[in-house]
This record gives C-alpha cells, structure tokens and sequence, in this order.
C-alpha cells in the first residue's frame, strides 16, 4: 500500500506493520479488501484502516485518549495503540459481546497484544456505540466503523476541544466525514468520500436487517 500511496505517513505504516492482521481475520488476512469475521460484520479492507489512522493521526499524540466505536475484530484498535504514546488510552467497543471477546482474543494472539490488554492501554467495553462511551472521555480522536444516519450529539460532546472525529454517515448513500472540534469548541466538517458500511445501530436491529454483502468498505 505504501509502495502504491494508500499509505503515505512512516508512522502509520511502521503501526501497521507491527500488527500481525492474520491475528484478527481468519481469511484472505492481507488482501487489500473486507473480510467477514462472523456476527454478520467484517473486517474493513487495509486500506480503509489506512486512511483512517492517518487522518487522525495529527490527534494521535504521546498522551491521546482513543474512541474506537465498533472496533469489531479490534485489528485497527490496536493500530491506533502504537500510534499514541505509553500514557496513551485506547477504547474499543461493539454492541455485540462476541465481536468484544473476539477482540480480546485476537489481541491476545501476541505478546504486545496482551501487554495493551494487561496495562489497560487497550480496553474493550460492550455498549450503544451511537452514545460513545462517557466513562472514558474526553476523546482526543474518535473513529467510526459503522455508518451513522447522522452526526450524533454524545459523540460531538465526547470530542476534546481540540479534537477529531472519522466517521461514515448517511443511510442511503454514505460518505467518510472528517468532524473537527477547535479549542474554543466550534464544529467543522469535512466530507471526503464515499464508502458502503452497516449502520451504526443496536444488535437486535443489526442482527435482524445486515449482512456481510452490506458491509463491502
């Protein structure tokens, strides 16, 4: 990816490099495209990862506190743990209690995955990712891996003053937004692309509605 410029920040690639992706998806682990990690989700393409990461990366600092809203298979969770520094908080959650156990096995999969587990740099909580997780915020980045019908408040209030936040929303057709918070805590957002992701939504309405053909991002 770095060779063909999907990858174009150093630090973001050397983050994705010491993460092993067969840890945390059990086929075709180094294609460049989604893979189906079970509870009707997937794992979204690398290169998706990548943007992701290097979008927030200028939030990503020694000390940065990390929201992950349906941190899934917890691959890109751990990318954004080598991205902040030793004080540096990561919190995944998913509103499917398996999709958080197989986080944390996965992440178990390797010594410096359970060094993140055991440290309690890396958590993984189960909760309504569209109410973002209180307990740890402020957040100084928030990423997104499920399509919000819109820009929900308690994410926004979540956010650090200043802050970023990568989101898909749109019900119909979906676009990748970029939601900056200044210090004076002023909101600006910047629409990037289009993608194709599940809603951001609770399980029962998920389970019953979604499937790995929605989720090709």
């Amino acid at each position: 990816m770095a060779e063909n410029g999907l990858i174009t920040n150093d630090r973001v690639k050397q983050a994705m490099l010491a993460v092993d992706r067969g840890h945390y998806c059990a086929q075709s682990p180094y294609q460049d495209a989604p893979q189906e990690i079970g509870w009707s989700a997937t794992i979204s393409a690398p290169h998706m990862h990548a943007r992701a990461a290097e979008s927030l990366l200028p939030f990503l600092h020694a000390n940065a506190r990390v929201l992950d809203i349906g941190s899934g298979s917890g691959y890109l969770t751990h990318v954004l743990a080598n991205l902040v520094g030793d004080r540096g908080r990561i919190v995944g959650i998913d509103h499917v209690q398996g999709l958080v156990d197989l986080a944390k096995g996965n992440m178990s999969r390797s010594e410096a995955g359970r060094r993140l587990l055991e440290t309690e740099k890396v958590q993984f909580v189960t909760g309504d990712g569209r109410r973002g997780w209180a307990e740890g915020a402020p957040y100084d980045a928030i990423h997104v891996g499920a399509a919000a019908k819109e820009m929900h408040q308690a994410i926004i209030d979540q956010l650090k003053a200043p802050g970023r936040c990568f989101i898909p929303i749109g019900s119909g057709e979906q676009y990748i937004y970029v939601i900056d918070k200044d210090e004076q805590g002023n909101i600006s957002k910047n629409k990037l692309f289009g993608v194709r992701y599940v809603p951001l939504t609770d399980q029962k309405y998920y389970s019953s509605n979604y499937s790995y053909a929605d989720t090709l991002h």
